[in-house]
């Protein structure tokens, strides 16, 4: 359930306002709202794209989408900021996912000068074992992360949603939670060594079904 416009801080009522008038076309109503927000949501790009260059480009199509699409949020569903967030973390995986898709074909060589000798090219195609993130997709769809959240307490649940679901900085949650900074990094910091624990017990479990 989205907190209601009342209980927004002082920096989401402003972005949530920036992003009204960018709605109605208002160019420097966006460029102040780049201001404010592009640190964040490169920071957000950057967990998932770890190459700057990919990610400012990245950040760059986010701001192009938020442009086209401003006057569609609704601040009954979420907080501005983490619309942005939504808008950026989804951009960023499906250009992951577009890397994955593109063969990593190397110039083909010979060796030896050897005619009968297949050109290496044949063995440089890419590698089409899944990656992290298609890993990360498989356990979600197997539910194996969401059996292992449900492990958690619910202030831990709601901590790593926001923080890494949601892209929000310790601080930020602090304040989305209305909970002592401290209090919240000792909740992420338990719940992701439990969500550790209880995934390489996953993985463990299926490979062994798997072997069977």
């Amino acid at each position: 359930m989205a907190t209601p416009e009342s209980e927004w801080s002082e920096r989401s009522r402003e972005v949530g306002r920036l992003l009204g008038r960018a709605g109605l076309g208002d160019r420097a109503a966006f460029a102040t709202l780049y201001d404010r927000t592009s640190a964040h949501l490169l920071a957000v790009v950057l967990r998932i794209q770890k190459d700057r260059a990919q990610a400012e480009d990245i950040l760059q199509e986010v701001y192009v989408n938020v442009w086209r699409s401003a006057q569609s949020f609704d601040a009954a569903q979420s907080q501005p900021l983490t619309w942005l967030t939504s808008i950026a973390r989804n951009r960023a995986i499906d250009s992951l996912r577009r890397a994955q898709t593109q063969p990593q074909i190397q110039a083909a060589r010979t060796s030896g000068g050897d005619d009968s000798e297949e050109p290496d090219v044949y063995d440089t195609v890419a590698d089409d074992s899944a990656g992290p993130l298609e890993l990360l997709n498989r356990a979600s769809e197997a539910r194996a992360l969401s059996q292992c959240m449900q492990g958690l307490s619910a202030q831990q649940r709601q901590s790593v949603a926001l923080a890494f679901f949601d892209g929000l900085s310790h601080a930020e949650v602090a304040e989305q939670l209305r909970q002592p900074l401290g209090t919240v990094k000792s909740w992420v910091r338990r719940a992701l060594l439990t969500l550790k624990s209880c995934l390489e017990h996953a993985v463990q479990r299926d490979s062994t079904t798997g072997a069977g």
